[in-house]
């Protein structure tokens, strides 16, 4: 599915009745057993044990064996952890992007880490009547993109097989992708000239944890026709300046 679409209207009936059980052992506070369960949220118990069983193994239920019945997991903590973690970075992130797009005229993004890539989490359009596309949620890719080769070189993993190539200026060389992710983590930041669109550059610049983990990206892109080479060196001070201060500021 597109990030750019509303999610479709047809559900999967067994994450609909999983997501049941989850709410109902969320509302009672303590622990159900499996017939319990299944009274109170109208779902065959053998149903029920089944997605117990797959709840489990994911972490998101527990099975209390000096009981036999089952409570919320711990996964669910780490979820909830995450998800409030995201708000609260937007929330301190928002105003630097806002500042960052009116210095620079360009659309500055704020993006998170995510499995191969980084993903679009809040954005604010640059000033000028031609943009470059900011979604919320759009990947960027760890091999063709600044926000991406910051994720990449900051631990990130590149995806498996064959790197696609996207314009005539991506680098799909896993070696020269490693040499880059090497000068990336030692300058603090990344670039990338026309490598996923062939009208769109950008810079990022990493937001470390206390621990110096990476927890988001800060980005500025704009097309090639106006970002180049002396805007995009103007803007870096100011980039790695308000990356700086969002990480001192979780």
């Amino acid at each position: 599915m597109s990030a750019s679409h509303q999610p479709g209207p047809r559900q999967v009936a067994a994450v609909t009745k999983a997501i049941d059980l989850l709410e109902t052992l969320a509302e009672a506070g303590d622990e159900l057993g499996t017939n319990e369960l299944a009274r109170r949220t109208g779902i065959n118990p053998s149903s029920v044990s089944r997605l117990l069983a797959t709840l489990a193994a994911g972490g998101l239920v527990q099975h209390v064996s000096a009981t036999g019945r089952y409570q919320l997991g711990p996964r669910i903590l780490h979820l909830a952890s995450a998800t409030l973690s995201q708000f609260d970075l937007r929330d301190v992130a928002h105003p630097h992007l806002r500042s960052l797009a009116e210095l620079t005229g360009e659309t500055t993004t704020l993006s998170v880490p995510g499995d191969t890539e980084a993903i679009t989490l809040d954005f604010v359009q640059g000033p000028s009547s031609v943009q470059s596309v900011a979604r919320v949620g759009r990947p960027s890719v760890a091999h063709a993109t600044a926000v991406g080769k910051v994720f990449h070189a900051w631990g990130g993993r590149l995806p498996d097989g064959e790197l696609p190539r996207y314009t005539e200026r991506t680098v799909t060389d896993r070696a020269t992708l490693e040499a880059e992710a090497v000068t990336a983590r030692r300058r603090g930041f990344a670039v990338a000239f026309e490598e996923r669109e062939p009208d769109l550059n950008g810079i990022a610049a990493p937001i470390l944890g206390r621990h110096g983990e990476l927890t988001a990206i800060l980005g500025v892109q704009g097309p090639s026709s106006r970002f180049t080479r002396r805007p995009m060196r103007a803007a870096l001070d100011p980039l790695r300046e308000r990356a700086a201060e969002i990480s001192r500021l979780r």
